[in-house]
């Protein structure tokens, strides 16, 4: 059985739904404190064949509130305008009348609670690519809330009966996988292939490493499915 545990991001970098495809639970931690002026609400996307940032509004957000207890200030002008700018971005992109429909659900989706809001939108897309994943929520699963850090990411692992543990490249500075290794969990780490991931945008230069919603909006699905697998894992 292989997990991933990580902070929810919406519509994140390609590298992040490699990491949800390669295994098979799927945790979203969102019982650790909030980080602002990250990635949670945040992403690029290609807008005059330059990054666009966006941001999606939240209340009262904070680094000494959990992500869980943090909610979106997303009303219906803010969701329109967002859709419209994806909309001028995105119209003329060769997925668009597939993708944007998808999107549109996405954001029109009744939830405020930012974790909540964020699965849809994994439930959702891998829905569209008829990928079957399994998706959980730290903060819905009992365990010791007083461990932090790695401990507290070996104690989830024991919880679902993980076998291997997958994090992302900069999970080298905070994991030992020696530690893991005397739990009976095998550590390993996921190296998106980056340099194979390059696709037609609209203009002559690429531009990398922007949301998964460009790579959704200028490839099919057969393609988005090979770029998930354009990975390496490593210990």
């Amino acid at each position: 059985m292989k997990t991933a545990i990580m902070q929810p991001y919406f519509m994140p970098y390609i590298g992040y739904w490699q990491l949800i495809n390669a295994v098979d639970n799927f945790v979203l931690l969102d019982d650790v404190n909030f980080i602002m002026r990250g990635w949670i609400n945040r992403n690029n996307i290609l807008l005059n064949n330059k990054s666009h940032l966006f941001s999606f509004p939240l209340e009262k957000p904070s680094q000494n509130k959990l992500i869980c207890e943090t909610r979106l200030a997303f009303d219906k002008k803010n969701r329109e305008s967002f859709l419209n700018t994806l909309q001028l971005a995105y119209k003329k992109a060769p997925q668009y009348s597939k993708i944007f429909p998808l999107i549109e659900e996405i954001v029109n989706f009744k939830e405020n609670d930012l974790t909540k809001f964020i699965l849809n939108s994994f439930i959702k897309t891998f829905s569209y690519l008829a990928i079957e994943k399994n998706f959980l929520i730290s903060s819905q699963i009992e365990k010791d809330n007083s461990l932090k850090g790695e401990e507290r990411i070996i104690e989830i692992c024991k919880k679902l009966g993980a076998k291997t543990y997958i994090n992302l490249p900069g999970g080298r500075k905070l994991y030992s996988g020696e530690n893991f290794q005397k739990q009976a969990i095998e550590l390993k780490f996921i190296s998106p292939d980056i340099a194979t991931i390059i696709y037609s945008q609209f203009g002559e230069n690429f531009v990398p490493a922007l949301s998964f919603l460009d790579i959704m909006m200028f490839n099919d699905k057969e393609k988005i499915k090979y770029f998930l697998e354009e990975y390496s894992l490593s210990d």
